[in-house]
């Protein structure tokens, strides 16, 4: 009954700490509620929200995932150097980079499931390996002139409201499905939570990370896509950093780090959360160093809270 309570305050706190976010940025600068840097903030957080699904499923399984940054690269330089430089049709370019970013997730789990390299040091290696390979790719020099009709993934707009948001609540709701509606998503609490009694009651532990890692690197190239149509620039360095604002995301939102607790909403609430910061902190004018701060601090207490969470239910 106490951890049922716990979980569902700690579920609803993030909705509250978001709203006195949203009140605490509007009375400090009152263009932060602003039709137009609403939807200004919602495109920003469109790429590591559509990320934090992924990464979600994977911390569910108490695992992570540091590749997603080099995957969102990855992609960004592939896809436009098919587009640019090998004349690529950019519906099929688009296709071929989701595939391999696919792969590369797949790739993961063959290191982490079969030959059992701890999940932070298999991603740490992928990560470090696309990252050389991808600016061998391009020289270390951003790619771009591609094909207007690639635009509509970061720039277009449908009514008032901007592709890349629609692509994030798609993203969303698919991930809640998963999680909420298939024997798939059972199967990730399940084995986060105690993968000995998973693999007893018959689900096969090694295939369900193979399908974590590989949507976790699906996920991580449709953001990449994203933002490289957000941006209109294949760049080496694209995805620089964002595995660690998803991961901010997904664990302020409640996901546990030790496994086998979370929901989909909580990440909702969460990448919002680290959407207003970034936005409110700009409209004040604080530097980047400054933002570096804060994020560093708000990761490190979300991961202390929810440690404290798990040892209170411990005993």
């Amino acid at each position: 009954m106490k951890s049922n309570v716990g979980s569902k305050l700690k579920e609803h706190a993030i909705w509250i700490v978001l709203v006195v976010l949203v009140i605490g940025f509007t009375v400090a600068n009152p263009r932060f509620v602003n039709p137009s840097n609403i939807f200004t903030l919602l495109r920003q957080v469109a790429v590591f929200g559509i990320a934090s699904i992924g990464m979600t499923f994977v911390i569910l399984l108490a695992d992570i995932d540091l590749s997603i940054g080099s995957i969102m690269s990855f992609v960004n330089v592939v896809c436009a150097y098919l587009m640019v430089n090998a004349g690529v049709n950019w519906i099929l370019a688009t296709l071929i980079t989701l595939v391999l970013s696919t792969l590369v997730g797949v790739l993961n789990g063959f290191m982490v499931s079969t030959i059992g390299i701890p999940a932070l040091i298999a991603t740490f290696a992928t990560q470090t390996a696309f990252s050389g390979l991808t600016y061998i790719i391009c020289d270390g020099m951003p790619i771009y002139g591609f094909t207007e009709s690639f635009n509509v993934f970061g720039q277009w707009y449908v009514g008032p409201v901007p592709v890349p948001v629609i692509i994030m609540i798609i993203c969303f709701i698919v991930g809640a499905f998963i999680l909420n509606k298939t024997y798939f998503g059972r199967y990730f609490y399940a084995v986060g939570g105690n993968p000995e009694a998973a693999k007893l009651s018959g689900i096969r532990v090694g295939r369900v990370k193979y399908l974590v890692f590989a949507l976790s690197g699906f996920f991580s190239g449709l953001a990449g896509i994203v933002l490289l149509s957000r941006t209109a620039s294949g760049a080496p360095n694209a995805g620089t950093g964002y595995e660690f604002k998803v991961i901010t995301c997904v664990v302020l939102g409640g996901v546990s780090v030790a496994g086998g607790s979370g929901r989909m909403s909580g990440v909702v609430a969460g990448t919002f959360i680290i959407g207003a910061l970034q936005n409110g902190m700009v409209l004040m004018n604080i530097d980047s160093y400054t933002q570096n701060i804060v994020m560093g601090i708000v990761l490190a207490l979300a991961v202390g809270f929810d440690c404290i969470q798990n040892k209170k239910q411990a005993n």
